[in-house]
């Protein structure tokens, strides 16, 4: 019943069965809970233990219960997902596969379906510790010719090494379980990176993690260093505002510029905590005295000191990201005076700064030079004042707030066209969709959000891999190809093909944060698999230690202390029908 109203329309919520036991069919855009260790069809049933439902059981509140039913029985982050018992989940296994079987014709089936593949969760109650029990039908068209049934079992964590397999041992487990003679073996291990030492003790607070997947086919001991023939794949999910990172003063002006696109899509104005120590009206005055009494020397001099300004910051993270980003020196009055004005903390101080702006340009002490193609008020005004008549617009409502924003957007546009043009990763045309002034302000400003985005992944690789520009090129254009599709999505794991040598060093000094084989035998839909596999952390969301007191260590420092680990083990039996 499930399948078939998952044609019509995708079942957003899970299904009860017999009041202890919840069917969720996953597929499509989800994420598979089993994805480390079965990589088959991508529409599955998962069925865990259900979850009480505490709403009121009135009549008057069934409606609601029922509205509030799917994010009660989802698996939640907080809590997780709950296992069955491992009796319970063999029953249910069972009826699965009665169902599938086509010579159980007692059962009277009248319309016979081939259904998605079963995994149930385990709460790991029998001596093997299944956390996992899964059945996979075999077809031939619409036919069922057989059915694989998988075994998923963990134990740990666990230091003592001597619980470890040998290659051996797994080979021959799987020939004795599969009667066969011939067996193939596939190897992968995964490390995670953190940043650079000298940025490791920002990185607690972090979400970001970045970790590279290596897979080879020669192995000679369990827990080998991968060799230099690897496929390696960088995987990068990253989250902006490292305090660490060499971009993060950017990372505050930018949100300043977010927090006036909401405040203007909303009308309400939260002010953030200012860059700067002065006030924005002691130094937009400041500015506006320089440009009077001496506008040649004050180009040179606030150019220069800007420059300085950001190659000490650099300096500070560590000689080998000094150059990853630097401010430009060819900033107009506009731009210099959003980097004065980004310390605004007040809407009154807001209008003050602009008052002191718009007088002198009404007064003719200062005729300003600005960048062509600006359609932002502050520059139309600054053009008029060149022919001796502005058209002043009101200070009032939102309109300073759009003001602010316009040279802000303005400015920062320029900063990440100038590091991507100058690093030679794009061109103007490909960074179009993203410093498009046809989209309104709020927009615009998301775009410039997903700059930076792209910015801090740049960035984070060449500080931890001293990527060059082989590496980031293409790293570059598979950003903004998904960004011109996507929504800003930090969580989202962005892939990289890399040779092996890059990470080579790493991988020798460091454990691994997952260690797996894959023994094999057969071919195409007769392919059995067993698979070892070790990890730092639980492999399986409703995983539970079996050690009582004892803690995985997953900080990776290669100082050699002894790192625990899950071990988990995955047999596959197929049965011919």
């Amino acid at each position: 019943r499930i399948y078939e109203e998952a044609k019509e329309s995708n079942p957003d919520h899970p299904h009860l069965f017999e009041t202890d036991v919840e069917i969720c069919l996953i597929g499509g855009s989800c994420k598979s809970p089993v994805e480390r260790f079965w990589n088959g069809n991508t529409t599955m049933y998962v069925l865990q233990k259900a979850r009480p439902n505490e709403e009121s059981d009135s009549m008057e509140e069934s409606k609601l219960d029922d509205a509030i039913y799917a994010s009660e029985l989802l698996p939640k982050e907080s809590s997780g997902p709950v296992a069955l018992p491992y009796r319970r989940a063999k029953q249910l296994i069972s009826l699965y596969t009665m169902a599938q079987n086509p010579n159980m014709t007692h059962l009277e089936i009248s319309d016979p379906v081939v259904l998605p593949p079963i995994w149930i969760r385990c709460d790991g109650s029998d001596p093997e510790h299944t956390c996992w029990l899964g059945a996979e039908p075999l077809r031939a068209g619409n036919k069922i010719t057989g059915i694989n049934l998988y075994m998923v079992t963990c134990d740990g964590p666990t230091a003592d090494k001597t619980r470890f397999s040998n290659l051996e041992e797994l080979k021959m487990t799987h020939k004795l379980m599969h009667h066969s003679s011939a067996v193939g073996s596939y190897r992968s291990a995964q490390y995670k990176f953190i940043r650079a030492a000298e940025m490791e003790d920002t990185i607690a607070e972090s979400k970001s993690t970045i970790y590279v997947d290596l897979t080879w086919n020669t192995v000679n001991k369990i827990l080998e260093t991968p060799p230099l023939i690897s496929a390696a794949t960088l995987n990068i999910a990253l989250e902006s505002g490292d305090p660490g990172s060499p971009v993060y003063q950017l990372y505050r002006e930018l949100q300043f510029l977010l927090a006036l696109a909401e405040g203007l899509k909303t009308g309400v104005m939260e002010w953030p905590e200012p860059l700067e120590s002065e006030s924005a009206v002691e130094l937009v005055q400041e500015l506006l005295t320089d440009l009077k009494n001496k506008l040649d020397r004050f180009c040179i001099s606030e150019n220069k000191t800007e420059t300085e300004k950001i190659k000490d910051d650099a300096a500070a993270v560590g000689s080998s990201i000094k150059s990853v980003f630097s401010e430009r020196g060819d900033l107009d009055f506009a731009e210099q005076l959003w980097c004065k004005m980004r310390s605004v903390s007040s809407y009154q101080e807001l209008i003050e700064c602009f008052t002191l702006v718009i007088k002198c340009l009404e007064r003719g002490e200062i005729q300003p030079w600005i960048h062509q193609g600006s359609s932002s008020l502050l520059s139309k005004m600054i053009q008029q004042s060149y022919h001796g008549k502005i058209e002043v617009v009101p200070l009032s409502g939102i309109i300073p707030i759009q003001m602010l924003l316009e040279i802000g957007l303005d400015k920062m546009k320029k900063d990440y066209v100038s590091f991507f043009i100058g690093q030679e990763l794009a061109t103007l045309t490909y960074l179009d969709y993203f410093i498009s002034t046809s989209v309104d302000l709020q927009e615009q400003a998301h775009r410039v959000q997903k700059l930076h985005h792209m910015l801090e992944i740049i960035v984070s690789c060449t500080v931890l891999f001293q990527f060059k520009h082989e590496n980031l090129f293409p790293l570059t254009q598979i950003c903004m190809k998904y960004y011109k599709e996507n929504p800003l999505n930090e969580k989202h794991v962005f892939q990289l093909p890399i040779r092996p040598a890059v990470v080579q060093k790493f991988c020798q000094n460091n454990h691994p944060e997952v260690w797996k084989v894959d023994v094999s035998s057969g071919h195409g839909k007769k392919e059995v698999k067993t698979t070892w596999q070790i990890s730092v952390d639980p492999p399986f969301e409703h995983r539970t230690s079996n050690n009582t007191g004892v803690s995985s260590d997953s900080t990776i420092n290669g100082s050699g202390e002894e790192r625990t680990y899950y071990i988990a083990m995955v047999k596959c039996s197929q049965v011919h029908l």
